[in-house]
């Protein structure tokens, strides 16, 4: 059974920091492009960040500078490192599995940036 399993997410002030982690089961993770969304109320799902199963990251511009996509092959992890959060960073953040053959998705975790 594949599980895409998010944490990390939170109430943070503006300005601040969080770290999101997608722990993945089930797949042969190393070969899986990994990414991260987000999907804020009343709009549609955007990309956040993304990295192929060859470390190839690449950020939306609107993160760019602040958000860092890293991925752990020996802990089967991607990560989302959140610096300078912005209120409109408000969204459920969801990790994503891809392959030519598969897609999955987490179930996701709120960030909330609020003063």
């Amino acid at each position: 059974q594949v599980q895409l399993v998010e944490s990390g997410g939170g109430l943070v002030q503006p300005g601040g920091s969080l770290r999101l982690s997608c722990a993945a089961s089930g797949i042969p993770f190393s070969i899986y492009d990994m990414g991260w969304y987000r999907q804020a109320p009343g709009k549609q799902r955007e990309l956040v960040a993304t990295i192929n199963s060859g470390g190839y990251a690449n950020t939306a511009d609107s993160v760019k500078g602040r958000f860092t996509i890293a991925r752990d092959n020996a802990k089967n992890t991607v990560y989302l490192q959140m610096n300078s959060l912005k209120p409109e960073d408000t969204a459920v953040y969801v990790c994503n599995a891809d392959a030519p053959w598969n897609n999955y998705w987490g179930q996701g975790t709120q960030v909330t940036v609020s003063s």
